[in-house]
């Protein structure tokens, strides 16, 4: 959904302000003659100077909240991965206004609390459909899906730094695979369960022996194992 002139307008003028008089110095009365409308037109679009900067928190985890909510037992890790590529692209798509909030909340301690706050509640968010998706009301599940849901937000957050600083050209690319690697940190419970109960694992390898003489020994090395010492 495109944004009005007028909220464009109040957020240019709101982050030149910024740079120039500084946070703490700068009103929603400068704001809003800056961008040349008056206050009403201002709280029409934002709640405060602050809601500037942060804009669109509660709209972001509403679409995590959906994607999450569209998924199956099955395809939760899926989901989780593309609601982390969600928001990576919301701030690349916001481009350089992206940067200067980085740069401003890396000077100024109340956004940079504002902004911890929020990380939270993405992770929160995360934590809680983990521990639906894991079915498993033990502490050591809630720990587990506590950890899970940190590392999906470190991982993200690690590559929209990287694309903040300029270090990364491909910052989808990146997420995608810090994704994959957080998520083989964490097995699904149907593969933690076979783990715990046992059974046969079958490693595959090429021979140049022909499969109908090589079956005899496979068939004895997998009874061997199914038998346990």
């Amino acid at each position: 959904m495109s944004k009005s002139p007028a909220r464009i307008r109040l957020a240019d003028a709101a982050f030149a302000l910024f740079d120039e008089r500084g946070y703490e110095q700068t009103t929603v009365d400068d704001i809003a003659e800056r961008a040349g409308v008056g206050r009403t037109t201002f709280f029409r679009h934002y709640r405060s100077k602050e809601a500037v900067i942060f804009p669109d928190h509660d709209r972001m985890l509403e679409l995590i909240k959906d994607r999450l909510a569209t998924s199956s037992h099955s395809t939760a890790l899926v989901a989780v991965s593309d609601a982390v590529r969600l928001v990576l692209l919301h701030y690349v798509e916001e481009g350089d206004l992206a940067r200067r909030r980085y740069a401003l909340t890396s000077k100024v301690a109340v956004l940079r609390d504002r902004e911890i706050a929020s990380v939270a509640r993405y992770q929160r968010l995360f934590r809680e459909f983990i521990a639906e998706w894991m079915g498993d009301p033990t502490a050591s599940a809630s720990l587990r899906a506590e950890l899970m849901a940190a590392a999906v937000v470190a991982a993200h957050n690690h590559v929209l730094r990287r694309w903040l600083r300029d270090e990364s050209a491909d910052p989808v690319r990146e997420v995608d695979e810090a994704m994959r690697e957080v998520l083989a940190l964490f097995p699904a419970p149907a593969e933690q369960a076979a783990t715990r109960d046992g059974g046969t694992t079958v490693v595959a390898f090429r021979s140049g022996q022909d499969l109908d003489a090589l079956l005899p020994s496979l068939r004895r090395l997998i009874e061997g194992t199914a038998s346990g010492p």
